[in-house]
């Protein structure tokens, strides 16, 4: 979204969190109409008519009473949702999470002050940190100005669990751990993390009441580096956060069995402020493609990255950056906004640190040193191979479309997302030879917790529209009505499912009702049409819109013959991030990236061409 950033004196960053409105329930009759009109784009007549009578039945049936126990559960909830979201979408996924859920992006530095170059890692590294560190002292003094649309706030809670948080493996559910708080609320530690070469080190990034300063930063980092670069390789305990959560869980049960004083060291990296990732690679980048950096960053050394940790912070050898972040204690927004202010004040100092050069005694960095035996070296091993087979399947590419952008769509009147959704609707047609259901992130901040809703992409018009270019016999006028209408269509769902009118979240609480109350799976998600259309984790195109600003990111696919499309939108151009599994021929991200490109193409022409 493009907010404006009211900056204000008075203003505090989490001021406005008691006076938010709960999350609406919305109304069963609404969603089952919405819902039904998502799933027409995957049905032929009688598969549909089958599904209008399975919506009709359970809303004069089992929904109607599933919905009045939705109701007497929000009464006593400011957002209903929350605690279900947090375990059914992140915490009670036993799939390893560093690859399959955790977000990643490339820094934009290289477009600047930063390009490519060998040797600048540690000197870069320390002024990136040392930004990142002001960051999180304006989120303690709650000078982060609070976002607002118009004048109305949004809610920051989730500006809370950037630092100092970690998700806990556990058997069967993860819980997440958060240390963070305001300067009002109390002590936040204030220590970082640094794993180099399968080692962790810890220092602090307060010394006598105040932040150190890049200078000071450099010489801790330089310590770590010679020392890792002049001895043996660590365990690389790190890589167990990339395993399966529940072999994750015994694996770190067994760890604190060994010796009591490993669980002092877990608890160090959980609640550090970051962890800073040291990498040897030296990934390729140009301005205008971020394909090698942002894979290296996605599925990179296991051993120095602690996957189930709100905010790696990624360096490599050739001086560029990135980040890898969990998804369970927040959405790719915060990550946007940090990285922004960072990336801003880089831009703003040419690059360079311009303060003192003085560097005070500080005491050097502490090497962490886990108990380890030959069982946990085993899991180690395991948790390596597992990850990088999968990592080998991953397909990445990141291209930056140059004909234009926003600022040419929005002359057309046209939204710039819906520009992006409508053309990635086009290249899935034109590459698999029928619609992709689409998951397109909406924020619903406007709420006290809100996080997100879907909005279903691939809707009745804009298929009507896609089939349109396809036929030879349609003329231009009659392509460019049709797309018109897809756009209008899309506007209106985005809009709804921001104010708390989407149904996708209100199906799930539907079942998660049913499941809590001991009752069968309601037909209504057991028809095939349901996982057809997405429901249940399914969508064939996992999108979201990463904002207006130069900050990249990325996720893996949702389902196995999907594609992960993240896309931010600039004046000048659109850049796009793609991600597909190799082992599925039918998904490859190069050719959806280059159908996309030529759809941004066609669009434009058809506005051009129809005089409007």
């Amino acid at each position: 979204m493009e907010n404006q950033l009211v900056k204000s004196a008075e203003e505090r960053t989490f001021q406005y969190q008691d006076s938010l409105p709960s999350l609406p329930v919305p109304s069963l009759e609404e969603s089952l109409k919405k819902y039904l009109e998502s799933v027409k784009p995957f049905a032929n007549e009688e598969e549909y008519k089958k599904t209008e009578e399975i919506v009709q039945k359970f809303q004069n049936g089992i929904g109607e009473k599933l919905h009045q126990k939705l109701l007497e559960r929000a009464k006593g909830k400011r957002n209903w949702l929350e605690e279900w979201w947090l375990n059914v979408a992140y915490l009670e996924v036993r799939i390893p999470s560093q690859l399959n859920v955790n977000f990643a992006g490339a820094a934009p530095h290289c477009e600047h002050y930063w390009p490519p170059k060998e040797g600048t890692e540690l000197e870069r590294g320390s002024i990136s940190l040392w930004h990142n560190m002001n960051y999180w002292q304006l989120l303690r003094k709650e000078k982060v100005p609070v976002h607002k649309v118009g004048t109305t706030p949004l809610d920051m809670n989730q500006f809370r669990m950037l630092f100092n948080t970690c998700k806990v493996p556990g058997i069967t559910r993860d819980s997440l751990i958060n240390y963070f708080k305001t300067e009002r609320e109390g002590h936040s530690p204030s220590h970082i993390v640094v794993l180099c070469r399968g080692r962790v080190f810890v220092l602090d990034a307060i010394h006598e009441g105040c932040l150190i300063t890049p200078p000071e930063i450099l010489r801790q980092l330089t310590y770590i580096h010679k020392k890792c670069h002049s001895e043996p390789d660590g365990p690389g305990i790190a890589a167990l956060t990339s395993e399966e959560r529940t072999r994750w869980a015994k694996a770190r049960e067994y760890l604190i069995s060994l010796d009591p004083e490993n669980l002092t060291i877990l608890e160090k990296i959980q609640s550090s402020l970051l962890v800073y990732s040291i990498e040897d690679d030296s990934p390729h980048i140009t301005p205008e493609d971020y394909s090698q950096v942002t894979e290296r960053i996605l599925i990179g050394d296991p051993t120095v990255r602690w996957g189930d940790k709100s905010y790696n912070l990624i360096s490599f050898s050739n001086g560029l950056f990135g980040c890898s972040c969990d998804h369970a204690p927040y959405d790719a927004m915060v990550m946007v906004n940090i990285s922004h202010y960072v990336d801003e004040k880089i831009l703003e100092n040419e690059g360079r640190w311009k303060g003192s050069e003085k560097v005070r005694d500080l005491p050097l960095p502490e090497e962490l040193i886990f108990t380890v035996d030959e069982k946990i070296l085993n899991d180690i091993s395991h948790a390596k191979a597992q990850y990088f087979k999968q990592a080998s399947d991953l397909q990445i590419v990141v291209r930056h479309f140059t004909s234009f952008g926003k600022k040419l769509t929005k002359k057309k009147r046209l939204h710039p997302d819906t520009f992006i959704q409508l053309a990635l609707q086009l290249a899935c047609y034109r590459l698999l030879g029928r619609p992709g259901c689409c998951y397109e992130t909406a924020m619903t901040r406007y709420f006290y917790h809100g996080r997100t809703e879907t909005v279903r992409s691939c809707t009745v018009e804009a298929v009507r529209w896609c089939q349109s270019m396809q036929d030879p016999s349609t003329s231009l006028l009659e392509r460019q009505r049709k797309m018109l209408q897809a756009f209008a269509k899309h506007n209106k769902m985005m809009q709804e499912c921001s104010t708390g009118k989407g149904f996708d979240r209100h199906l799930l609480g539907l079942s998660l009702i049913a499941k809590e109350e001991g009752l069968p799976v309601p037909e209504l998600f057991t028809d095939p049409l349901f996982s057809k259309s997405g429901g249940g984790g399914n969508f064939v195109l996992s999108t979201s819109l990463i904002g207006y600003l130069r900050i990249h990111g990325l996720v893996v696919p949702m389902v196995h013959n999907g594609w992960g499309f993240f896309y931010n939108i600039r004046d000048d151009r659109f850049v796009v991030a793609c991600s597909a599994w190799k082992s599925c021929p039918e998904t490859d991200a190069e050719k959806l990236v280059e159908l996309i490109f030529r759809a941004f193409h066609d669009m434009m022409q058809l506005m051009n061409s129809a005089h409007l």
